[in-house]
């Protein structure tokens, strides 16, 4: 198969052209959008060809605590994010974000790596920065759309709660209902990719394996394997998650 045709800077400019269109679009039809579509532009070049350089790095010096910086770093970011579209003014929300989406990552890639693809080193680069960063966004997504989803439900219905607590009920099990409305909706996310994939269009990552001469069957099943992943620790982080917060509005 041939080799993957690589990009210079001359097709990568010509491919700002598409953007470059899609403002004059905006303009003509007067949508208003060229100022955040040349914004996004320009942090999504500035963005990943800082992301280029930090990997190239990374995977060169092949070290645990080089590894282990980058995915501090992603999860640090990855849970300030998951705080600030739950609720800012919820105490621990950002301890209860990082701990839930560390403890999903940590065991999705333990039991990935050592029963699965079994790499040489624990801590190799090429299966760890890449697999832990699918993981690491996935997750916020799901504590972000759980959190949010709770945090919501449960200030819109104090009345409702306290008559349960009057009757008797413990606070989980008044607020037990809104806790799994809130997991569902971390997860519809993932079980409608689950549901559509292959089907409507080819994954992001299937669809970088092929550009870079893997071949199709093999590209499914890390796919495969990714989704699986996915699934589990977006569960696991919306689980851990939604149980903190639910013990943030009792004393």
């Amino acid at each position: 198969m041939q080799d993957l045709i690589k990009l210079d800077l001359v097709d990568l400019a010509t491919a700002v052209g598409l953007m470059a269109i899609a403002i004059g679009l905006s303009v003509w039809e007067k949508v208003g959008l060229e100022l955040n579509l040349a914004l996004a532009t320009g942090r999504t070049i500035l963005q990943l060809l800082v992301l280029g350089y930090i990997l190239d790095l990374i995977f060169a010096l092949n070290n645990a605590w080089a590894v282990l910086a980058i995915l501090a770093i992603m999860l640090t970011i990855t849970a300030i994010v998951a705080r600030n579209r739950i609720s800012q003014k919820i105490p621990y929300v950002l301890p209860l974000a990082s701990g839930a989406i560390l403890v999903s990552t940590v065991l999705t890639l333990l039991y990935t790596n050592f029963l699965i693809i079994q790499p040489d080193s624990w801590y190799e680069p090429r299966y760890v920065v890449p697999l832990a960063g699918i993981i690491i966004g996935n997750a916020m997504n799901a504590a972000a759309i759980a959190g949010e989803r709770l945090v919501s439900t449960i200030k819109a219905s104090p009345t409702e709660i306290e008559t349960h607590l009057s009757l008797g009920a413990t606070p989980q099990q008044a607020l037990s209902q809104y806790r799994k409305e809130a997991i569902r909706a971390g997860l519809i996310p993932t079980l409608n990719q689950m549901t559509l994939i292959g089907m409507v269009a080819i994954p992001g990552i299937t669809t970088g394996q092929l550009l870079a001469g893997i071949k199709p069957l093999d590209a499914v099943s890390y796919e495969i394997l990714i989704m699986f992943m996915v699934a589990f620790a977006n569960l696991v982080t919306v689980l851990l998650l939604t149980k903190g917060l639910c013990r943030q509005f009792f004393n």
